[in-house]
């Protein structure tokens, strides 16, 4: 595993951790079965892929009840710092895990789960590279907003890296997170959108248009982790999840969606 970060102060963490590392190495069976309630904060690119881990998880764990709100990991953020009532906060970004935990916010390790990709995504025509957002045709670029949503920060990057930010500065409209940034693309609010893989590769966009995948070269990695919040530091079904998050199984949904499993 990467990106493992330990906070000694937590009570409980030893515990728990090792818990995690016995289902991980198959010491624990993982199918026994728990009862309880968590609330999972998730970046908005996991829509889809996360519905289906819940899916998943719902089978083989169905006492447990899991209730997922999506939205920008920034505005969630914000809102952990201000005491929300989430148990997981499965960012797109890993600064903001890290974040919470030097507030002292985070219950567990902080551990990358994925690494998102971002394509140039159009229902009207089909994008060959970032050129085409040049085109005089297309007069709206869709974005998300870069203060709130990693997406929209790396998409920043990618403009910038190709030398073009300036010239479709003038296109740009933002989402507040990723899944509205698609969302403005699909119902014809822009005629392009940097938006996540995962969502272009999604039941619901997948045939709706094309997508040019842009070289992951262009911006910094999309580093998405998780972590346990304060809130749920003894709650054992919180780490349940978690723990499934680790199997073969979940990893083959998340690659299903676009997403790298880090190895």
């Amino acid at each position: 595993m990467k990106e493992i970060f330990f906070h000694r102060s937590l009570p409980g963490l030893r515990r728990a951790w090792l818990f995690l590392l016995l289902v991980a190495g198959g010491l624990v069976n993982q199918s026994f079965a728990q009862s309880g309630t968590i609330t999972v904060a998730a970046a908005a690119d996991l829509r889809y892929a996360m519905d289906s881990l819940v899916s998943v998880f719902r089978t083989q764990q169905p006492g447990i009840k899991v209730s997922v709100i999506y939205g920008s990991s920034g505005k969630f953020f914000q809102q952990i710092s201000h005491q929300a009532p989430f148990d997981l906060f499965f960012s797109a970004d890993i600064d903001f895990p890290r974040q919470l935990e030097k507030k002292g916010l985070t219950a567990s390790p902080i551990h990358t789960y994925a690494v998102g990709r971002l394509v140039l995504w159009s229902t009207r025509m089909k994008p060959k590279d970032l050129k085409s957002l040049l085109d005089g045709k297309v007069r709206k670029v869709a974005i998300a907003n870069p203060q709130l949503a990693p997406y929209g920060k790396k998409a920043e990057e990618v403009l910038r890296h190709y030398r073009i930010y300036d010239q479709v500065k003038p296109k740009l409209v933002q989402g507040e997170n990723i899944a509205q940034t698609a969302q403005f693309v699909s119902a014809g609010a822009a005629d392009m959108g940097l938006i996540a893989l995962s969502l272009a590769l999604s039941p619901p966009l997948k045939t709706q248009g094309s997508y040019y995948l842009i070289p992951s070269t262009a911006h910094t990695p999309l580093q998405q982790a998780h972590v346990v919040l304060k809130r749920a530091r003894n709650n054992q079904s919180a780490y349940a999840f978690l723990s499934f998050m680790e199997t073969a199984r979940a990893k083959k949904v998340m690659e299903a969606f676009g997403f790298s499993i880090p190895r």
